[in-house]
């Protein structure tokens, strides 16, 4: 059973840090780098504050699947966290750069739900059966650990360094899809950013979901009709240093833009 005490005291540096805007040191030195359960319990506790404080919960998303991002960070392990109302964007949406700490870009798709997954052992086909749609994504991974200094405990205990959602505006199905080898580029104003593949999410995005929606079943919780799963990174993330416009081209897709804005006071 996870420390409470441990627990908030994990909570109330990351919630310094979101109310300051300031990175905070890595959390590992009061979880450890090990104990993923208390992580867990940290980032469930600041979910429940937001959503007492009036988010909605939309969804959730899978990080570290891309091994050029695990590489990146040197954790070799998937995780998950939740997807608030206020995360999300649309095609082309300004987004305020004054909103983010430390962000980085990357390529994925959305699975965009219709039925509940919510029995142990799920399969690829039961994630296929229970998927309406899928929409090209860019999600703007944030930390507020200081100098995305990860290990694992960080990543899970900080919503799995979640920021913002880009959506696409055109549906696609899953059906006669390969996933696996549907390929990704990432450009930045114009210059090629990053690329990859399909295969670069664990094998497929739809096995990432299938993980995914078996590792909440063990925790007690379930992928829900209407939910947004961000399946995880087709290739690596790429740095925010400026205002600017990232475009998502995956094969045979809408484009998907994420504008990026420093706002003014």
């Amino acid at each position: 059973m996870p420390n409470t005490t441990i627990i908030e005291r994990t909570a109330a540096r990351l919630r310094i840090a979101r109310e300051t805007g300031e990175p905070c040191l890595p959390l590992r030195n009061i979880l450890g780098d090990k104990d993923i359960d208390a992580a867990y319990a940290v980032q469930r506790l600041l979910a429940e504050e937001r959503v007492a404080a009036g988010a909605r919960i939309v969804g959730a998303k899978i990080g570290l699947t891309a091994p050029a991002v695990q590489r990146q960070f040197g954790v070799y392990q998937p995780d998950f966290g939740v997807l608030f109302d206020n995360m999300i964007y649309s095609h082309a949406e300004p987004i305020p750069l004054t909103s983010l700490l430390q962000p980085r870009v990357e390529g994925e798709l959305a699975f965009v739900l219709h039925r509940d997954i919510d029995r142990p052992g799920a399969s690829v086909a039961d994630v296929l059966r229970a998927t309406d749609f899928l929409l090209p994504a860019i999600e703007i991974v944030d930390s507020r650990i200081e100098d995305w200094d990860l290990a694992i405990t960080d990543t899970v205990a900080d919503n799995a360094s979640s920021g913002a959602v880009v959506l696409g505006a055109t549906p696609y199905s899953p059906r006669g899809l390969d996933l696996s080898r549907l390929t990704m580029t990432l450009e930045h104003n114009g210059t090629p950013a990053s690329s990859g593949i399909g295969r670069a999410c664990l094998g497929s995005p739809v096995v990432a979901v299938t993980w995914l929606a078996r590792e909440l079943v063990r925790r007690g919780q379930a992928l829900r009709a209407g939910d947004i799963v961000m399946s995880g990174a087709l290739g690596p993330m790429v740095p925010i240093s400026a205002p600017g416009t990232f475009r998502l081209r995956i094969d045979g897709m809408a484009e998907v833009d994420a504008v990026l804005e420093r706002t003014t006071e």
